[in-house]
């Protein structure tokens, strides 16, 4: 059914200004950035397809825009929105974690890493820089693609820390297979890095994994040396 087809109070846009958009479905407020559908697909119809075959809101934000473009009914324009949507939403994610005055537990760290990361397709590395109260300075990605603990030098991490004045660092990367599990691979780099660490005096408090099926903290497991 087409939107001018339904009854006013359950069109999307007059739902947001009545209700809010949190009363409002993902394929609700997705038709609303869309705002028209294609020949034999209405919008409600089309966002709802989309979300299906991107595997909901995460897939969604995880796709390029080759991605976009290739969905039968989106041109430029509306890829272009829709592009730019999901930016800003990341963009206010990682301004959520940056203005987060405590960062001194795992679970405070992986609240905001998964909410950018946990969907992640491609591995991720990088660092989180600390002051001397724990108090987030800047979320570094330092790597992208296939990782080993060869491909990560510690010049990468500490440079960062450095540049930023930090007293401390939580290293992290994503598992793109969806298993947070560490690797031994995971270990000895954050091995390595710790010791690198006590060399220039600053600290590498954890090592946090990120995949869709959750978060490990390796401090938490005993692989990181205290």
């Amino acid at each position: 059914m087409r939107v001018a087809e339904l009854p006013r109070p359950q069109r999307p846009r007059e739902k947001l200004w009545e209700h809010g958009p949190r009363q409002l479905g993902d394929d609700e407020l997705l038709a609303i950035l869309l705002r028209t559908g294609t020949r034999g697909a209405p919008v409600l119809e089309l966002a709802a397809r989309m979300l299906r075959d991107f595997g909901g809101v995460e897939g969604l934000a995880r796709a390029h825009l080759r991605e976009l473009r290739e969905v039968k009914g989106l041109g430029l324009a509306k890829v272009t929105t829709l592009a730019a949507a999901l930016e800003l939403g990341r963009r206010i994610a990682r301004s959520g974690l940056r203005n987060r005055p405590l960062l001194d537990n795992p679970e405070a760290v992986a609240v905001h890493l998964t909410t950018l990361y946990a969907g992640e397709g491609l591995e991720r590395f990088g660092c989180l820089t600390l002051d001397t109260r724990h108090r987030l300075i800047k979320l570094h990605e330092l790597h992208e693609g296939l990782r080993t603990q060869a491909s990560v030098e510690p010049a990468a991490v500490f440079n960062a820390a450095i540049r930023d004045g930090a007293h401390a660092v939580i290293l992290w990367h994503t598992h793109p297979s969806g298993d947070p599990s560490p690797s031994q691979d995971d270990v000895e780099l954050t091995r390595r890095l710790w010791q690198a660490g006590e060399l220039l005096r600053v600290a590498i408090l954890d090592h946090i994994v990120v995949a869709r099926e959750g978060w490990v903290s390796l401090r938490q497991r005993g692989l990181v040396p205290r």
